[in-house]
């Protein structure tokens, strides 16, 4: 099988796209390898999938936002599914920013239906995010539950992904599914995140900002765990027999919660942190951000009853393999 990979150069992509070349698959790369985060990073990150993949792996520098010029990049290249991982990503970074998730993450998922349609695309699997719940007080988050309050802009364009996605399935009976990924962290993470950027201000004895004074939870969900729960959604298409998926379309279109199905304090985290570097954190407690939620906590029975999702990596285990990479990444 050949897989078009969206945001290859990125935390998750190109995780995706290590696994589908382990097993034997090609991957069509595509990044624009924006400045968000240094693209050194990005780019190490295709370094590694070009050295494992051969000529299975071809890498695409281009904005997918960009319909023509992704049109013409894809000519006579031949795919038989999508995974659609590129995005603006960040919740507080929409609120300064707002166009450019208007343009990536609206205009540019448009573009990759577009393209899943006229190439007749087997299965496209998109990544959503579990801040499509906003404020919801009801835990855990199930994909049954509403999800028409977002609290950030970032929140609403993935809402906004996933009901153009719901039309598509509708109008042309593409097969979608969306995946409302919650808090993944691991080795070759994004310097944006909260993982990284703790552990490195921990081991260079900088202060780390602490919103909500601490009282924070997430479902910090492993990088591997994640990766194979979106080949596995990959591998499972959603059939178009009227019956109701998982988020209640009748359409050939799933929605999925991919998380841990633990919801861990944050200052639970930051311990294991200091235990992994070696030293104690200097906290700077703050009050909660704007476009911020105060827990996150994944129901996964539907993914794990439609297609085998068990997470198996607990902090414990998760956030020591993190800073043992973070360390041995700095040192090069």
């Amino acid at each position: 099988m050949r897989v078009l990979v969206t945001g290859a150069a990125g935390f998750i992509g190109a995780a995706v796209s290590e696994r589908l070349l382990a097993r034997g698959d090609g991957v069509i790369g595509i990044d624009n390898f924006n400045s968000y985060y240094p693209v050194s990073l990005k780019q190490a990150r295709i370094a590694r999938l070009e050295g494992m993949g051969g000529n299975r792996f071809h890498s695409l520098a281009l904005d997918f936002s960009d319909m023509a010029g992704l049109a013409t990049a894809l000519a006579g290249l031949e795919f038989d599914r999508i995974v659609h991982l590129g995005a603006q990503a960040g919740v507080r970074y929409s609120i300064e920013h707002p166009h450019e998730y208007a343009s990536a993450n609206l205009v540019g998922h448009l573009n990759l239906l577009e393209l899943a349609r006229h190439r007749g695309t087997e299965h496209m699997v998109y990544a959503s995010s579990s801040s499509v719940y906003g404020g919801n007080a009801k835990l855990p988050f199930s994909v049954e539950d509403r999800a028409d309050h977002p609290v950030s802009l970032y929140a609403a364009t993935k809402r906004a992904d996933e009901l153009m996605s719901e039309s598509y399935a509708h109008l042309y009976r593409i097969a979608l599914t969306g995946l409302r990924f919650f808090t993944v962290y691991g080795p070759w993470g994004r310097p944006d995140m909260a993982m990284w950027k703790f552990t490195s201000a921990i081991l260079k004895g900088q202060p780390i900002p602490v919103f909500n004074h601490g009282d924070m939870y997430r479902d910090f969900t492993y990088i591997d765990d994640i990766v194979t729960g979106v080949v596995a959604a990959l591998d499972h298409p959603p059939a178009d027999d009227d019956a109701e998926k998982a988020g209640g379309s009748t359409k050939p279109h799933a929605l999925y919660n991919i998380g841990n199905h633990r919801s861990e304090p944050l200052m639970k985290v930051i311990g294991l942190l200091e235990d992994a570097c070696g030293r104690k954190a200097e906290l700077e407690m703050l009050p909660m951000q704007p476009g911020d939620v105060h827990k996150t906590f994944a129901d996964i029975e539907a993914i794990r009853a439609d297609l085998g999702y068990e997470p198996t990596t607990p902090i414990e285990v998760g956030v020591p393999r993190f800073v043992e990479w973070f360390r041995e990444y700095h040192s090069q």
